[in-house]
């Protein structure tokens, strides 16, 4: 939505110098900085000179490219005042979301508003678009790569309103405004209100799943007011349930009474309240803006620049999956039902949302024998980082080292500054690894590029920085251990910062995960793959006392369990990205009721009943960031599948993949067409052409998971 700023995907590594095993290379001295290298960034309020800064300079860019330079000096300007405003940006979203003084979080948020109201400014900048149709129509004096950057600024421009006449641009740039707000405020309400549920007698709740809740107590009927000094005999001990989704999801998984499952499962899906109305605020004002635009609907503004195209090829291919998996899927669901029915003697009862994790963790458990904490014996934070420098030296050649933190570049003990050296490029990039979850800090996974690469002159290139976020349980006191899931977290997150860090385009616009939003996710899903590959965790996945290398024997066991129920999973998946879709599709003149559609889709798609008044979709925080978009997940997955089968699976950590991956994939960033990449990195056929718009091949997705291809 922003002309000038190409969106990085967002999707997530921090780490303790006590026991973080890395070397750190020497340095005399340091001088002060301020946060991630920002000289302005040494206090909150130097936030305001941060932006002062970056629109002054804008604004001479601005001026320069109004006075008609040569094409290639207009594309070079524009990049300049990209790379400005989205350092300003970034390092905004990257405190808001990260820092510990309420101060510095207040003034990012007060400077990402600031800047996106600028950017309002530039969008509406008729000069600036002028100069960059002159240059897209002069294309024999453009590289390939300034000519595609010409272009998808012409359309970023369009996109955000600069052809409209000016009363309609000023609806749009309130409009836009008014998307950043709700967005952030849908999402602050996910943080705030978690819900909770609170569960009488306390012998409700297994001893294993204490630390999931906090203890309470409750008057015993007939108590009095003078007793409370009695608590064992007058008051009755309870446990509250805090409903974040990443605790409910393994509150579920193991609690065993049914109608514990079921209130914890009702209050989680039926949180936050307010966000139904931010919703159908959002809603409307995308539809708005993308009306104003041209567009029948905010999917159809969304996907016209991207390889889908538009709606109609994405439902189709939703569709297409949607069909393809249900006949596993019902398998399955009979399959955990019936296992239901002879655990509780009950042979006619049904299966209820709520019985999912619990039923399936049980049922891989008893065939493979699986301990989540034997597991995570194997996975000590410090090691699996270890694996993330294993991938860098085996596939790229590429020295991971950590470097000294500035004076007051850092947000944190915990953060760890590494770089990416190559023995004949010299450095390719740094990285910040904050990974460790603490008070204050927001709940997620994700990948911040905080700067761009980019050719600075013939002899100087911008070296990318960026950060991997991520949200481990644990304490100063004791190692951390992960399971393996968020092994696969980290896995997916490295895999968009090597995007990043490997990425050399000459625009900072293309640099990295800068790309069409349906391609971003592909090399975070490639990667995921490597952390389920025997031959790449035997290298770094050793016993956290014992230093033994994880048996062979338990991750065909980890492997096996994965694929118990992998089609309800993908199924869900394709739920997720048909809601998506349909909300942000075209809009009847009454309006819609998103609580009836999610019900209704669930139904069409699934085996699976709708709980009457939940609504999981308001805590489903893509839907503000990847609106119309969610589809992008199920594309990678199809083309990461197929890379990994013909590219990675026969030697995964061998130098020569390593390098037809740097040099034919994550070197290109968005300056070359996805479908050209893909198709020269894996061969023809990973790409289809459906309708004027482009779809996997699902054929490779279909031969993992052992469906049935129509």
């Amino acid at each position: 939505m922003h002309a000038l700023i190409r969106k990085s995907a967002v999707a997530h590594v921090r780490a303790n110098s006590n026991f973080i095993h890395i070397s750190t290379s020497k340095a005399p001295s340091i001088k002060e900085t301020g946060l991630y290298g920002f000289h302005h960034l040494k206090t909150p309020k130097g936030f305001q000179r941060f932006v002062d800064d970056a629109i002054e300079r804008s604004q001479e860019l601005v001026n320069y490219i109004a006075g008609m330079p040569s094409s290639p000096k207009i594309i070079r300007a524009m990049d300049e005042i990209s790379d400005t405003v989205c350092s300003v940006i970034d390092s905004a979203e990257l405190c808001r979301h990260t820092h510990p003084d309420r101060e510095f979080v207040n003034e990012a948020s007060k400077a990402s508003l600031r800047v996106n109201e600028f950017l309002h400014y530039l969008n509406t900048n008729h000069s600036i678009y002028k100069a960059v149709n002159k240059a897209e129509n002069d294309s024999n004096s453009l590289t390939h790569e300034a000519h595609r950057a010409a272009h998808f600024l012409r359309m970023d421009l369009e996109k955000g309103g600069i052809h409209l006449c000016s009363e309609k641009l000023d609806r749009a740039n309130e409009l836009a405004i008014d998307i950043i707000q709700l967005s952030r405020e849908y999402n602050e309400n996910i943080i705030t209100d978690p819900g909770h549920v609170d569960i009488f007698p306390a012998s409700k709740i297994p001893k294993k799943l204490h630390h999931l809740v906090s203890p309470i107590y409750r008057n015993l009927p007939g108590s009095s007011k003078g007793s409370w000094g009695l608590r064992d005999k007058t008051k009755e001990k309870g446990f509250r349930l805090a409903t974040e989704s990443s605790t409910l999801q393994g509150f579920l998984q193991c609690a065993p009474d049914a109608g514990v499952r079921k209130v914890a499962y009702v209050q989680g899906n039926s949180v936050p309240h307010a966000n139904l109305e931010v919703l159908d605020k959002l809603i409307a004002t995308r539809h708005e803006f993308a009306q104003l635009m041209g567009h029948k609907s905010y999917a159809e503004f969304a996907l016209h620049s991207t390889m889908a195209a538009s709606p109609e090829v994405v439902m189709s291919f939703l569709l297409e999956m949607s069909k393809v998996v249900r006949p596993k899927a019902d398998q399955e669901f009979e399959t955990i039902q019936d296992f239901k029915r002879e655990n509780s003697g009950d042979q006619d009862g049904g299966l209820d949302p709520w019985d999912e994790a619990y039923f399936t963790w049980l049922m891989k458990s008893a065939k493979y024998k699986l301990d989540s904490s034997v597991i995570a014996s194997y996975f000590p934070l410090q090691q699996c980082i270890e694996g993330l420098k294993v991938l860098v030296e085996s596939l790229f050649g590429v020295t991971f080292h950590g470097v000294p933190l500035a004076p007051g570049e850092s947000w944190h003990p915990d953060v760890m500054k590494i770089v990416l050296h190559h023995p004949t490029e010299g450095d390719l990039g740094y990285l910040y690894l904050d990974l460790k979850s603490r008070k204050g800090k927001h709940p997620i996974c994700a990948h911040f590029a905080i700067r761009g690469g980019r050719r600075v002159s013939e002899t100087e290139y911008q070296l990318p920085v960026v950060a991997l976020v991520c949200n481990f349980s644990g304490s100063s006191l004791a190692p951390v251990r992960l399971n393996h899931s968020e092994v696969e977290t980290l896995f997916h997150e490295f895999g968009h910062a090597l995007h990043s860090l490997l990425s050399r385009t000459e625009y900072q616009h293309f640099s990295g995960t800068r790309v069409v939003l349906d391609f971003a996710e592909t090399p975070s899903n490639l990667f995921e793959s490597y952390a389920w590959d025997y031959r790449v965790l035997k290298t770094f996945a050793k016993h956290y006392s014992t230093g033994d290398i994880i048996p062979k024997e338990l991750v065909e066991s980890m492997v096996g369990a994965k694929k118990m129920f992998a089609a309800t999973e993908l199924q869900r998946q394709i739920l997720y990205a048909l809601v998506d879709q349909t909300l942000f599709g075209e809009q009847p003149s009454t309006g819609i009721d998103t609580m009836a559609i999610v019900a209704d889709l669930k139904r069409q798609h699934t085996s699976w009943t709708h709980v009457d008044g939940t609504h999981w979709h308001t805590r489903f925080s893509h839907l503000t960031n990847y609106g119309a978009g969610y589809y992008s997940y199920l594309y990678a997955k199809c083309f990461a599948t197929s890379i990994w089968q013909r590219m990675c699976q026969e030697d995964p950590l061998s130098l020569d993949t390593g390098l037809a991956l740097r040099t034919k994939f994550l070197q290109h960033g968005g300056a070359k067409d996805p479908a050209d990449i893909l198709n020269d990195l894996a061969g023809s056929g990973i790409v289809r052409s459906c309708h004027g718009g482009i779809i996997p091949d699902i054929t490779s997705l279909c031969k993992e998971m052992e469906l049935l291809k129509c």
